[in-house]
């Protein structure tokens, strides 16, 4: 999962918010805005949650991933006895970020019953696998699994990614860490012959690439006709994507990209977007040279916002734009928070406001390790205590 790296935590936090390219000073932020946010209670119980989702079927169910390879089910707000998914004896959690990471429904679930997930195996290596449930869509039937994606990662523990969603046009997009160490010691992230420090974007509907031919690569990709597997490389230079997702109403792509040891960064694409961007790690963290002798990088592309590790950040948990029917002050605002400090901020989703600090929203004592969305567009935070709680406007 994250760094988990925890700091003091002075009242003042300074935030850095800008417009793609734009650049600009630190501008601090002394108090809430107006408009706070507030985290309602849902239940508790869940062992190192990793991500909540639902499933887009009708059913209004959330689904919880946790770490050691298991996945519960919330009802109607009651977490449910039982696991939907449980592959513990596949998945290598025995590190603090290794585990099961990510989980994607299929856009047809409702009648393919399909579901991806990103995990680590014994060993380390990140895999991604396709699983289809039982008839009744209440449990996932082990024997159905098809690797699609295995990719070497043994060397560290450490920057995994896990990050998993469909976009607007059916493409699963697929967020992997630059396999770790500090500072990317194998150069991954700049090397478009790795996929470790990439986002990827495949098809998981066809055939004929990577090591089991269970998926194909859209010709419309920035680097098709490369070397395969290769081709699945949508964009490149991020060093460990801690949750991307997709503005429900813009088909905006969010990539929440943790730093090494000074800066938190999001980058944001439109819809339509053609890929092939450079995100700049390892020569830049967030809108700041990391590595002199790489500095500037040609193609890179600076952030569309960024904050600093000042007063207790220190690896940022990516949320989504909130489009649901309930919190009309948070309609249009892209959610996310820090791990460490439990602060929560939001940006516009459409990046207008250049200079503008982050709106800080909340101040709280959580470690929250993701969010998501249910079927109608509320907001949910899982944190590393085993809580759930709901997003609300306050």
């Amino acid at each position: 999962m994250h760094d988990r790296r925890r700091r003091s935590r002075p009242a003042i936090v300074s935030l850095l918010a800008l417009a793609a390219l734009a650049w600009s000073a630190t501008a601090p932020l002394t108090a809430f805005a107006a408009g706070g946010v507030s985290l309602g209670h849902i239940t508790d119980g869940l062992l190192n949650p990793t991500q909540i989702t639902n499933a887009h079927d009708g059913t209004n169910r959330l689904f919880v991933v946790e770490q050691r390879g298991t996945i519960r089910v919330i009802q109607d707000g009651v977490l449910q006895p039982g696991y939907f998914m449980n592959i513990a004896g596949k998945v290598d959690d025995g590190a603090r970020e290794r585990g099961l990471l990510g989980l994607a429904f299929d856009p047809h679930f409702a009648t393919n019953r399909r579901l991806y997930v990103y995990y680590t195996r014994n060993g380390g290596d990140i895999v991604v696998s396709r699983f289809t449930t039982n008839a009744a869509r209440t449990d996932v039937i082990e024997s159905t699994a098809r690797p699609m994606l295995l990719i070497e990662h043994s060397a560290q523990s450490n920057h995994n990614g896990g990050a998993m969603a469909f976009g607007p046009n059916g493409l699963l997009y697929i967020g992997v860490g630059d396999g770790g160490g500090a500072g990317d010691p194998r150069n991954n992230a700049q090397n478009k012959g790795r996929l470790l420090g990439k986002i990827l974007r495949i098809n998981v509907n066809g055939t004929g690439h990577g090591p089991f031919g269970h998926y194909s690569v859209p010709r419309s990709n920035p680097f098709y006709g490369s070397k395969p597997g290769l081709e699945a490389i949508w964009d490149y230079g991020v060093r460990n994507p801690w949750r991307i997702s997709f503005d429900r109403g813009t088909g905006k792509l969010f990539i929440a990209d943790v730093g090494q040891n000074r800066f938190e960064e999001i980058d944001r694409e439109k819809a339509g977007f053609l890929g092939g961007r450079n995100y700049g790690w390892n020569a830049m963290e967030g809108m700041h040279c990391y590595t002199p002798s790489k500095c500037p990088l040609a193609g890179d592309t600076l952030p569309n916002a960024e904050y600093s590790h000042d007063d207790g950040n220190c690896s940022i948990t990516g949320g989504y734009v909130y489009r649901g029917p309930t919190q009309t002050a948070l309609v249009g605002l892209y959610v996310f928070a820090d791990y460490c400090s439990g602060r929560i901020w939001t940006i516009p989703n459409n990046g207008q406001a250049v200079n503008t600090p982050e709106t800080l929203r909340a101040d709280t004592d959580l470690n929250i390790t993701s969010f998501g969305e249910s079927e109608n567009g509320e907001l949910y935070a899982v944190t590393g205590a085993g809580g759930v709680y709901q997003v609300l406007a306050s």
